[in-house]
């Protein structure tokens, strides 16, 4: 779990939600975005220029920016034959240096006079498949842990890329973000580890539904 204290935005991602051919329907998402060199605001719900199409499962406090890890985009080129860049995963920071067995859930860090808390892991779907052309992204995603993960926003703020990226505090239960995509992928009955993740106090409301009702399942 040990990481640097701090990182770098590598690169930040904007886009507002367009049509995406699935089958025979067209389905709305915000998964295609745009590299920026601006600066932007970022608000408790966002950043400036963002947007998402499936507002029940995307967006929102708890997911108010969707952050990936530049060092998993090699261990992902390789797999699928076909350099991916940062954005790939329709994320809006593209961090340096850390990976998801690195920050933890509630870790709260500071990018420009942004103040920021790691709420969960992501939970790809389908539409990051579309967006790759690789129908069994997400599944690999779910399946390795390289999932990505949302901040919450704790102060507004500024943010371009460039910007550091530091961990301003340690979340208690250092529960990180690797240990809890196990426990909701891969410890499905193991109602200790369900339990321990819902300890910490930080962890995002749909997370905390979705676990709830899977330990009243085993109770």
């Amino acid at each position: 779990m040990n990481a640097a204290i701090t990182a770098y935005l590598t690169s930040l991602q904007v886009g507002r939600p367009q049509l995406l051919h699935h089958g025979s329907k067209e389905v709305l998402s915000g998964i295609f975005k745009l590299a920026s060199e601006e600066a932007h605001h970022v608000g408790f719900l966002g950043i400036e220029g963002d947007g998402q199409g499936d507002t029940v499962h995307h967006g929102g406090p708890d997911k108010a920016i969707c952050a990936y890890f530049v060092n998993r985009y090699p261990y992902w080129s390789e797999r699928f034959g076909r350099t991916l860049h940062n954005g790939a995963f329709g994320e809006n920071f593209s961090l340096s240096d850390w990976t998801e067995e690195q920050l933890c859930i509630g870790d709260i860090v500071e990018v420009g006079d942004v103040v920021l808390q790691v709420s969960q892991p992501r939970q790809p779907c389908f539409k990051l498949g579309l967006r790759n052309e690789w129908p069994e992204l997400p599944a690999l995603a779910q399946q390795t842990g390289y999932t990505g993960f949302y901040f919450r926003v704790l102060q507004e703020g500024i943010v371009k890329a460039g910007d550091m990226v530091m961990i301003r505090e340690r979340h208690g239960a250092k529960f990180t973000i690797a240990a809890a995509n196990h426990v909701m992928y891969k410890e499905k009955s193991n109602k200790r580890a369900i339990e321990s993740l819902l300890d910490v106090d930080a962890l995002a409301a749909s997370w905390r539904d979705q676990l709830t009702a899977r330990l009243n399942k085993l109770s």
